[in-house]
C-alpha cells in the first residue's frame, strides 16, 4: 500500500512539474480561427492577384501593398485572438497567463519569427518574390518549433510540418500560394481541432 502511495506521489510531482515547465493554455479554438483567418486571406489575396491585370507582384504597386495589407490582418486577427481564447481559458483553468514559462514561450517564438521576416522584407526589397512563400513557411514552423518545449508537445508536429511544406515550396516555388494555404490555413484548422478535443473538449 505504502509502494503505491509512493508511486502516486512521484506521479503527482512530476506532473506538477510538467505544468510548471510548459504554457498549457493554448487554444485549440484559436487555432482553428487563424486558419479560417488565413483561408480567407488568401481569397483576398488572390483576387486581387487575378483581378491586378498583372502575371506578376511589383513592390511598389497598389496591389503588394494590398496584399501586405492584407497579410498583416491576417496576423493581427490571429495574434489578437489567440490572446483573447488563451487568457479566458488560462482564467477558467486557473492559470497564469503571464508567468516565467509564457515569457519564454513568447521569446522563443518571436526569435526565429522576427528573424524571417526581417530576412523575407531584406528580399523584397531586392524584388525576388520567388522564395516568400517558402520562407514564411520554414521560419514559421522554426518558430513553433523552438516554442514547443515551453507548451505543448504537439506544436513541435505543427512546426514540423510547416517546415516540410517550406521545403517542398522551395523547389517548387509555383506552387508557392497554394502551399501556403495549406500550411497557415488547412493545417491550423486541423491542428486546431486536435488540440481542442484533446484539450479543451475534455474539460
Amino acid at each position: 500500500m505504502e509502494s503505491k502511495d509512493y508511486l502516486k506521489d512521484i506521479s503527482e510531482i512530476k506532473d506538477l512539474m510538467n505544468k510548471s515547465s510548459r504554457f498549457i493554455s493554448l487554444s485549440g479554438l484559436s487555432g482553428i480561427l487563424a486558419g479560417i483567418y488565413a483561408l480567407i486571406g488568401a481569397a483576398i489575396a488572390y483576387w486581387l492577384v487575378a483581378n491586378s491585370g498583372q502575371e506578376y507582384l511589383i513592390l511598389d504597386g497598389t496591389v503588394f501593398r494590398l496584399v501586405m495589407l492584407d497579410l498583416f490582418l491576417i496576423a493581427l486577427f490571429s495574434i489578437v485572438t489567440a490572446i483573447i481564447l488563451t487568457t479566458r481559458k488560462a482564467k477558467k483553468s486557473g492559470i497564469k497567463i503571464w508567468d516565467r514559462t509564457s515569457k519564454r514561450l513568447v521569446i522563443n517564438f518571436l526569435i526565429p519569427l522576427v528573424t524571417g521576416g526581417i530576412y523575407i522584407l531584406a528580399i523584397l526589397g531586392h524584388e525576388k518574390y520567388g522564395q516568400t512563400a517558402a520562407l514564411m513557411l520554414i521560419f514559421y514552423g522554426l518558430a513553433l518549433v523552438n516554442a514547443s518545449k515551453y507548451s505543448i508537445g504537439d506544436i513541435k508536429h505543427l512546426g514540423l510540418i510547416e517546415i516540410v511544406l517550406g521545403l517542398i515550396c522551395a523547389l517548387f516555388p509555383s506552387y508557392g500560394f497554394w502551399l501556403w494555404v495549406i500550411g497557415f490555413g488547412v493545417m491550423h484548422i486541423i491542428y486546431g481541432t486536435l488540440m481542442h478535443f484533446k484539450y479543451d473538449y475534455k474539460k
